[in-house]
């Protein structure tokens, strides 16, 4: 009798252990890969995809993605992912060189399967702007909204300066909460000169930091700014920390880094800096590989999974 009650304690004792060991499996989190958004010259294909395990090196993922379907032109450039609470993938994308009030939209639960593609008129309300441009994508996680960066040029707006009225810009921003409600373009950032590709980077509550391209001639490179909010008021412009003809800042944090990826279009290469601070900025270009044709967009971190089933899927 107590050998079979033993018997029995074991039996339980070693099912536990088992459904134990199960449970850690199930809530061990699953191995993240960073993900780059990307498109390919003159833009008229669509989303692609590269992957790193280490924010540094990185490899193309064979394969389109999304092809542009709205837009006066119908391209996809500067395309930019952020993913929801919810795991969604919220996709923004120019659609247009000139000529458009809009910006492209689209969403996904796996970066494959993809909902039907949205033109978004935020500029509509003046029918005198120029462009949408390089729209990208911030969540802020402490007002549960998505905030939507992009560069306009509206004639006359704003101090001329040494730029032509037809590509003298400024930062605007919008926000929504579901992707088909969204408030009136606001004016984000107005460093008193034409300026574009701007990207929201949040380093702690109350301390936000704007890297943005100044796009007068001859500059035409990168800066940063600093804000308490991720709307602004942004003060305090730095100077360059990249050399002329840079643009498409794509900032990505590795270890306890900040790493800042950006086309060098004159050089025809890919480079990128690191930052602890944003006010010291070193060069890893020897520390760094990009396939080439890469065009910029935005970095963020999947599951390995998402990357699995990326590369099946072609």
């Amino acid at each position: 009798m107590k050998k079979s009650i033993l018997y029995i304690l074991g039996l339980v004792l070693l099912m536990s252990c088992n459904t134990s060991k199960k449970e850690a499996e199930n809530t061990t989190p699953e191995k993240e890969v960073y993900l780059f958004t990307s498109f390919h010259e003159p833009a008229n294909e669509g989303l692609r995809f590269l992957y790193s395990y280490d924010g540094y090196k990185w490899d193309s993922i064979p394969g389109i993605y999304l092809k542009p379907e709205v837009g006066v032109q119908k391209i996809m450039r500067d395309p930019s992912i952020v993913q929801g609470p919810d795991s969604t993938f919220h996709l923004v994308w120019t659609c247009s060189w000139k000529g458009d009030p809009a910006f492209g939209y689209a969403s996904s639960k796996d970066l494959i399967n993809w909902s039907e593609q949205q033109y978004i008129p935020i500029m509509a309300f003046d029918t005198t702007t120029v462009n949408v441009w390089a729209p990208e994508l911030f969540y802020d996680d402490e007002a549960n909204d998505f905030i939507i960066v992009w560069a306009s040029t509206v004639p006359f707006k704003f101090e001329k300066g040494i730029e032509d009225e037809d590509n003298n810009h400024r930062l605007y921003y919008t926000k929504t909460k579901d992707f088909k409600d969204f408030t009136k373009a606001e004016l984000l950032y107005d460093p008193g000169y034409s300026s574009i590709d701007a990207v929201i980077v949040k380093r702690d509550s109350a301390d936000y930091v704007l890297v943005f391209k100044d796009n007068t001639r001859p500059e035409r490179n990168m800066k940063v700014a600093f804000a308490t909010t991720p709307t602004g008021e942004y003060i305090n412009p730095s100077a360059p920390f990249t050399g002329n003809f840079t643009e498409g800042p794509s900032v990505v944090k590795v270890g306890n880094e900040w790493l800042i990826y950006f086309d060098a279009y004159d050089k025809k290469s890919y480079d990128a800096v690191s930052t602890k601070d944003f006010k010291t900025f070193t060069d890893i270009n020897d520390k760094i590989s990009i396939p080439v044709g890469h065009k910029h967009g935005t970095i963020f971190k999947a599951p390995e999974s998402v990357l699995t089933k990326l590369k099946a899927a072609k």
